[in-house]
């Protein structure tokens, strides 16, 4: 603590962008007290990217034992045993908080539980167990998170009715679910529960499955989900949810009535703005996000604000890159603002999508003329090894750079990396072409690609 009792930087909320800013901000030699009501890691650690990745590994093993026999190994499938399912992925779960507890005190930042608010720009009351603190510090950095949202008249009861954290605990593997939202969380849901057995029906209100990627990489996704047996619904909105006998049943715009054991929410999550004292402090908010620069910075000079608390996009690996931003613009560095085109996404369904840059629409919304190539995984022998089937699209500029890399596939996640490279270093599809990808590789698809547009494809057909 430097003179007076005071921190230098108070951090609200100890997830993703929370405790990067605070692990940074002690490595520039800064004092750091870190506010927390729950367990440290946040949405992410604890009720998001790492349960959720866990779950989606039992279901991909669970596939792989089912089609043992297809590449001649004997292996049979007894089913899920739900509970040591669950135990697996909490132990992965407890063993990384476990670690990055270990990591956090280490830099000397002072862990407070118990739940913050703004009592000024520059104060924060905790309330613990042990009563209220009054914390001061030079500078607030804001960090706490998102929660699940609902549709406005949709109670949400964790039995019938469950939202993403209801998910994760479910004690049982349900017959059939209706998935609600055709987003990231929703087809990742869809996909674990339809591995693990139960009948899976997505609905969405936009055209496409994640609407926010490629055309092309949803319609991929659409295609292999019909392939798994996964049913959904298109362009229509719930106008109803009543409970029956055996779980629910779903009315939609269009006259569609589905009837499930289970509804999962999955319409997004909303900012955890309310009751913080925002107010009392003065930080400007939009439709309950907090309104920051591209640095991060509120309106009020002594606070900033991270993670899904502001309008950027809710990943996990955007609020380590903003609490970083924050904690090196507050250590007297001059860190450059974030280009969120050139952040990866990923969504870890079977199969998986990933892209990174600006999709064929975004690019010709921007005045860009644009060339592309998709190049089927069907060309790709270890895309045929893995049984896997997908594309990886690449767009670019007329005579300029890359603007997109956008792939749907098995593993494509870890491809992905390889695209922000790309991008974020605005490499020319000829200077990727000239680059020798290993044999045999998935990535193999990134430079079969680049080398299309380059005027000299090798294995693309047709």
């Amino acid at each position: 603590m430097v003179d007076g009792g005071a921190y230098d930087i108070v951090v609200l909320g100890g997830g993703s962008g929370g405790y990067a800013c605070a692990l940074r901000a002690a490595e520039l030699g800064r004092s750091v007290a870190l506010v927390e009501r729950d367990a440290l890691g946040g949405t992410c650690l604890n009720r998001g990217c790492i349960p959720t990745k866990a779950l989606l590994h039992a279901a991909e093993v669970a596939d792989q034992t089912r089609e043992a026999a297809a590449v001649g190994v004997k292996a049979v499938f007894e089913g899920v045993d739900i509970a040591a399912v669950h135990a697996y992925k909490d132990k992965v779960v407890s063993s990384t908080v476990k670690g990055l507890t270990g990591l956090i005190k280490s830099r000397g930042i002072d862990v407070v539980a118990g739940t913050g608010t703004l009592t000024g720009p520059t104060t924060v009351r905790v309330t613990g167990a042990d009563g209220d603190r009054t914390l001061t510090a030079g500078h607030i950095v804001l960090a706490t998170g998102s929660e699940p949202r609902s549709l406005p008249g949709l109670t949400i009861d964790g039995e019938r009715v469950v939202s993403s954290d209801h998910a994760l605990r479910l004690g049982r593997i349900p017959a059939s679910v209706i998935v609600l939202g055709g987003g990231v969380i929703g087809v990742e849901f869809a996909s674990v529960w339809k591995s693990f057995g139960a009948d899976v029906t997505i609905v969405e209100a936009l055209p496409h499955l994640l609407p926010l990627e490629e055309e092309s990489s949803s319609k991929r996704l659409e295609r292999a989900f019909r392939k798994r047996g996964i049913g959904f619904h298109l362009g229509t909105k719930v106008s109803g949810v009543k409970p029956t006998p055996g779980g629910v049943s779903v009315a939609l715009e269009d006259g569609t009535a589905l009837d499930a054991e289970l509804l999962l929410v999955a319409i997004g999550r909303a900012p955890l703005s309310a009751g913080i004292g925002l107010e009392t402090a003065g930080v400007a908010t939009d439709r309950g996000f907090v309104t920051v620069d591209e640095f991060c910075r509120t309106n009020v000079p002594t606070i900033s604000a991270v993670g899904d608390l502001v309008p950027t996009p809710q990943l996990a690996h955007v609020g380590f890159a903003e609490g970083i931003l924050v904690a090196e613009r507050l250590g007297g560095l001059s860190p450059r603002p974030i280009d969120y085109d050139g952040v990866p996404r990923i969504t870890y369904s079977d199969p998986e999508v990933a892209s990174v840059g600006l999709t064929t629409r975004a690019a010709r919304e921007r005045g860009h003329e644009i060339n592309e190539v998709a190049y089927d995984l069907a060309g790709n022998p270890r895309s045929k090894i893995l049984g896997t089937q997908g594309e990886v699209k690449v767009v670019a500029a007329v005579d300029g750079p890359v603007l997109g890399v956008h792939m749907v596939g098995a593993r494509v996640g870890e491809l992905i990396a390889e695209g922000q490279l790309i991008y974020n270093w605005e490499a020319l599809p000829s200077e990727v072409a000239s680059l020798i990808h290993p044999h045999p590789t998935q990535s193999e698809a990134v430079g079969e690609a680049h080398l299309a547009l380059a005027g000299k494809p090798l294995h693309v057909h047709g």
